[in-house]
């Protein structure tokens, strides 16, 4: 599980890089506004459905 954590916060920290948002590793992102927040989401989730799409062909 703690894997999976690991990962799925990897492509986050990545996701957040690509679309500019300052995201801190290990603190509070409490202070992002709902575009940032939904900017990361949306580029994990494209992220996601590629690397499925990949390895599913």
């Amino acid at each position: 599980m703690a894997k999976n954590k690991e990962a799925l916060n990897g492509i986050k920290m990545q996701a957040a890089s690509e679309v500019g948002v300052p995201l801190k590793q290990n603190g509070y992102n409490g202070d992002l506004t709902s575009k940032q927040a939904g900017s990361i989401g949306g580029q994990m989730v494209r992220k996601m459905i590629e690397s499925y799409e990949s390895t599913h062909k």
